[in-house]
């Protein structure tokens, strides 16, 4: 009998660990304009995505490429905008019970006229809440 128990923990131990899937990482889409005045926007956003690890997927789309029009045209987007941030395809998203809405510069940063409603900490709370939901 121990050794039939033994035998069946030996064949659990080898094939449970396969049967685990780890959570799908989060989908982070950023299209950027790659000009100066977003550079340290650019910079402190990489340097977020960087602290999630293998819990994102950040793909980059630089707005003035083709790749970057062509993203453009599949997400709709048809402003001239010098940034914008979609969460698992949602480039809007409910934090603290208020949307917020990832585009332009993050408030207090680069030009007044481009600056969106939003900071790196309504972001950080959205991929928080995100990286625990998957």
């Amino acid at each position: 009998m121990n050794k039939v128990v033994i035998i069946l923990a030996m064949v659990l131990s080898l094939l449970l660990p396969g049967l685990a899937k780890a959570a799908d990482p989060v989908v982070v889409d950023v299209l950027f304009m790659d000009h100066g005045p977003l550079r340290p926007t650019l910079y402190s956003l990489k340097e977020l995505f960087s602290k999630y690890g293998d819990k994102l997927s950040v793909r980059w789309h630089d707005f003035e490429s083709h790749e970057g029009e062509d993203f453009m045209a599949k997400m709709g987007v048809t402003r001239h905008v010098p940034l914008v941030i979609w969460i698992n395809g949602k480039e809007t998203m409910d934090i603290d019970g208020a949307s917020c809405t990832f585009s332009g510069f993050p408030s207090g940063a680069g030009p007044a006229m481009f600056q969106g409603k939003w900071t790196l900490e309504l972001l950080t709370k959205t991929l928080d809440v995100a990286t625990k939901q998957n």
